[in-house]
């Protein structure tokens, strides 16, 4: 508890996962129609909005993304998934973490920028909420009459899901978002940052580097690369920005073009909050503190995912303030200097056909040179604990005595 007060008087926080209730409509969303979390773990299901000829719109279309086609339930019909050899569909992003607090409100934005979002969750009859608030979304033009259409809910369990069946689920996706993370709630849970805001965030870049996504947006937070009060701070909940930063650096050295958003503490903030605090983006290692909202942050992905060249391989910074004038974003990217060139159309269309490539290493100088090697700065200043891993109790010998 004093641990929790504390880490909300400082401003700082990430973003969690929340838990949802069951389906307050299980008409549309049939519990036989969903399988357990022991099937999804090996077999990633698709849920669409539609409709058949004798029924109503609703969640009927429900499929085995490593199968290649699924009777549905409700109405018969077969539908074929998406193979992530095919062609990728620009306006279809992935979400990781779609139903927490910053990845459902980046599920409405992109909807709302005319995207087709996939939402990845562990359990499909978890995610009333988002369901819900997507279908109460208005929409301008020609799809306002339908925004659950441009939804579907991907069963996916990042950490149980093998990596095929994680690039299954991604299917043709263009572009991925991940704001996953460990739940502050658990604080008795020494492994979860290691688990979740590690390995499964690093599963799901391996993923995305296989099925060739074009770009990939991963959510952190401040203090992940520097050392410094408050941020550092949150180390106590079992390393945490040190688990997130390698998560950054499995990012940047897979290859894919990415941005990586390091939000301050979002946990007080309201969506009201920007009505008085405009947006301040900064270059990497910037900041150590700050406020700002989960909507605000949500907005940022929209942009970024809407104009990928504005925050083609950025580290951004977020945090709101009173006194910042309120300017477009795109004008506030144009600020953060890009760890890349971005690619000419030309080089795009290459790339899209090609292998993605890793980003150069460090190079080893040659034997017999007269010139002195360079000492390459670490990219993490917690290198001293490289080979840190979870703590886990001593199995007590037989012959042991008690002191």
């Amino acid at each position: 508890m004093h641990m929790e007060a504390a880490r909300l008087k400082l401003g700082l926080g990430m973003d969690t996962v929340v838990s949802l209730s069951q389906l307050r409509h299980p008409a549309k969303l049939r519990p036989g129609m969903v399988g357990s979390s022991s099937v999804t773990a090996a077999n990633p299901r698709l849920l669409k909005w539609g409709s058949s000829n004798n029924s109503t719109p609703g969640w009927s279309r429900l499929c085995s993304s490593s199968s290649s086609s699924v009777s549905a339930s409700a109405s018969g019909a077969t539908t074929t998934p998406p193979k992530a050899e095919t062609k990728k569909e620009k306006d279809l992003v992935f979400v990781a973490g779609a139903t927490g607090r910053v990845g459902s409100r980046a599920v409405r934005e992109l909807i709302k920028l005319g995207f087709r979002v996939r939402a990845a969750v562990r359990d499909a009859r978890r995610a009333s909420s988002l369901v819900q608030s997507v279908q109460q979304l208005k929409l301008d033009g020609a799809a306002a009459s339908s925004p659950a259409e441009k939804l579907e809910i991907v069963e996916c369990d990042l950490e149980k899901q093998p990596q095929d069946g994680i690039v299954s689920a991604i299917g043709n996706a263009a572009l991925v978002v991940c704001s996953i993370g460990a739940s502050e709630k658990e604080i008795f849970d020494v492994t979860g940052p290691y688990r979740i805001d590690y390995l499964a965030t690093n599963d799901l870049v391996q993923a995305a580097t296989a099925a060739k996504v074009e770009h990939f947006i991963l959510v952190t937070s401040l203090g992940t690369n520097k050392i410094g009060f408050p941020a550092f701070l949150l180390n106590l909940f079992w390393g945490v920005l040190y688990w997130k930063r390698r998560a950054e650096e499995a990012l940047i050295a897979s290859g894919i073009p990415y941005t990586i958003i390091r939000p301050g503490g979002m946990e007080r903030p309201t969506d009201a909050f920007k009505e008085t605090h405009n947006l301040v983006v900064a270059p990497e290692d910037t900041y150590v503190g700050g406020l700002v909202s989960n909507l605000q942050v949500a907005e940022l992905i929209g942009f970024m995912a809407k104009n990928r060249k504005a925050a083609y391989c950025k580290v951004v910074e977020a945090i709101a303030e009173t006194s910042a004038p309120l300017l477009p974003m795109d004008q506030l990217l144009s600020a953060i200097p890009s760890k890349r060139e971005p690619p000419t159309e030309q080089e795009e269309e290459v790339l899209v056909d090609s292998t993605i490539k890793s980003e150069p290493g460090p190079t080893t100088p040659k034997s017999g040179g007269g010139d002195t090697p360079k000492t390459e700065r670490p990219l993490s200043p917690y290198t001293a604990y490289e080979a840190l891993k979870p703590p886990s109790s001593p199995s007590p010998s037989p012959n042991s005595k008690m002191l």
